[in-house]
């Protein structure tokens, strides 16, 4: 009671940082109406003039305003997009080495551009990290037209790059990658003999995008660089014939939370005798007792479709968290070969580990650590525990107008699922927009062919599909679209109600092949999504239709 009244008088915690950070937005506001003065040349050479100052022996922090200022500007001439003040109020908190929790649609790809540039002044280097190549890709070539036009270079960290490519890439003062990529990268540099060979360069600065994703959910997933160990593998399809004649209950016990499998002494018994084996214990058996083992976690905790996919004869991990494909990650132990067994793929030998480390380590080494994200104050007391960071929650730039519904429960799946149809039928009839989001790529294949009964078109967004992710995302606010989703939607890509005309005339001509016809059809659509806009507005924008709850609530309110 004490703290609600305190926090009613003085405000919380959130509150008062907010407060103590609008001198700042002020003093950034206060240059904005000079630097419009200045010509493209005049603003470029303010870069240099920063180096001047810092290498005189200024303090960043002392004309932090005005460099802030300046990239605002930069940004309003090279890409028609200006930083809004609750956008500025985000950068600062990123510059401070703190998490920025901005709601989706907010702009947090804008809001690091005024954070990077100001710490690549220092000459350090900055990493920019993103959830996947693409967004890298994507961010790097677009948020690249600020740095470029005001002198700075930009790398951007790909997976099939050489050394020499890395190098080039980590030399620039911005360096945009996943954090796969710069994890990775990292570990190669450690096995090297000579230090000329590294890539990397010191971690001084790091901005993590989607950080939720990055330090909490994939925080303890160790990088794992491996080379191949000598071990007969043909042991796993032995006694993967065996697996289905064992009991769950009477041969074995599984234990789903802690993700763990034991024999019973019958079970024991049993696998002896259909193997052939006199005892399982013997050190000269103890491989095949932990086949054994792996094999029964095989058939009873992983299911394909949910866990992993086959495609082309390969067992791929769906990461559970972004419902990604992890191509080249393998589990650990013999699970992966008693996978393999079980879906009759070719078996590939267990790796020996040459070099591992977790994300969550990775990223404490960097002197200053920032990251921004939709959804982070859920988990702020652990952000704060391991990592130092404080999560200050940003207001948003317009007030939310999103209505949330309250759960409804069915008392089977078969009955939730009638209803989940009609739903999209009456919505779909209507016009209105529906993303349908799922947990596995089985539920969303099963909602897809239950749509394709009763004829409603609609796309698919799976880990299996995720080529077109982006395209798919950008497309979903439609008139009359249907899109169903796993959790791996939603990062990084703006879903636009009536479309995306950029995505639309893309897909028509490319800008660099035809400019001039690009330019046309890119007006045409812009006219027709305007258009498209209104009547999706009317009809009460997109609808987000939630199939089951996520393990944690943060995925939830992604």
């Amino acid at each position: 009671m004490i703290k609600y009244i305190l926090s009613k008088i003085i405000g919380t915690r959130n509150e008062r940082e907010l407060k103590k950070l609008k001198p700042f937005l002020q003093a950034v506001n206060s240059f904005e109406e000079g630097l419009q003065k200045l010509s493209d040349e005049q603003l470029k050479g303010k870069t240099k003039e920063f180096f001047d100052r810092l290498e005189k022996g200024e303090m960043l922090e002392d004309f932090l305003p005005e460099v802030f200022a300046v990239v605002r500007e930069a940004a309003k001439r090279t890409l028609n997009m200006r930083h809004f003040d609750v956008q500025v109020i985000g950068a600062k908190v990123l510059f401070d080495g703190k998490i920025a929790e901005m709601k989706t649609g907010e702009g947090k790809t804008l809001v690091a551009t005024m954070p990077a540039y100001a710490r690549a002044l220092e000459g350090k280097g900055v990493h920019i990290m993103t959830v996947n190549d693409y967004l890298a890709k994507r961010d790097s070539e677009w948020m690249g037209k600020i740095y470029r036009f005001l002198g700075l270079d930009v790398g951007c960290i790909q997976s099939g790059m050489d050394d020499e490519e890395r190098k080039k890439a980590y030399n620039c003062h911005i360096t945009y990658g996943t954090n796969n990529e710069f994890g990775f990268d990292y570990l190669r540099d450690n096995m090297k003999f000579d230090i000329s060979s590294c890539v990397q360069r010191e971690h001084y600065y790091v901005i993590v995008d989607e950080v939720d994703s990055i330090l909490i959910d994939e925080a303890r997933t160790p990088l794992i660089i491996s080379g191949p160990s000598e071990e007969n593998t043909e042991i796993y399809y032995r006694v993967n014939r065996i697996i289905p004649k064992l009991q769950r209950g009477v041969d074995y016990e599984v234990d789903e939370k802690h993700q763990n499998v034991s024999l019973t002494e019958a079970g024991v018994a049993k696998a002896e005798k259909l193997l052939a084996v006199k005892n399982l214990y013997e050190p000269t058996n103890i491989d095949i007792l932990h086949a054994v083992q792996q094999g029964i976690k095989a058939h009873s905790l992983f299911q394909k479709d949910v866990d992993y996919i086959v495609k082309d004869g390969e067992v791929i991990i769906v990461d559970e968290f972004t419902g990604r494909l992890m191509p080249g990650r393998r589990w650990s132990d013999g699970l992966h070969q008693a996978i393999e067994a079980k879906e009759n793929v070719k078996i590939e030998k267990e790796n020996q580990t040459l070099a591992t480390i977790t994300i969550q380590n990775y990223i404490r080494m960097y002197k200053i650590k920032a990251g921004m994200t939709g959804t982070a104050i859920t988990e702020a007391v652990e952000f704060d525990k391991i990592y130092n960071l404080d999560v200050i929650v940003i207001p948003t730039h317009k007030p939310m107008i999103r209505k949330d519904h309250p759960d409804v429960i069915y008392r089977s799946y078969e009955e939730k699922v009638k209803a989940i149809i009609e739903e999209i039928k009456r919505l779909h009839q209507k016009g209105q927009p529906v993303l349908v989001g799922t947990i596995s790529i089985e539920k969303s294949e099963h909602l897809s062919q239950l749509l394709r009964r009763e004829k409603i078109p609609h796309v698919v967004l799976n880990a299996k599909y995720h080529e077109r992710e982006a395209e798919i995302i950008a497309q979903a606010g439609r008139k009359g679209s249907v899109t169903i989703a796993t959790n791996m939607a939603g990062r990084g890509t703006d879903i636009l109600l009536g479309g995306n005309p950029e995505f639309l005339a893309l897909k028509e001509v490319h800008p660099e092949e035809n400019p001039e016809k690009y330019k046309k059809i890119l007006q045409e659509y812009k006219e027709k999504c305007e258009k498209e806009h209104k009547e999706v507005v009317e009809l009460g924008g997109l609808f987000i239709l939630g199939t089951e709850r996520h393990e944690a609530r943060r995925i939830d309110n992604q």
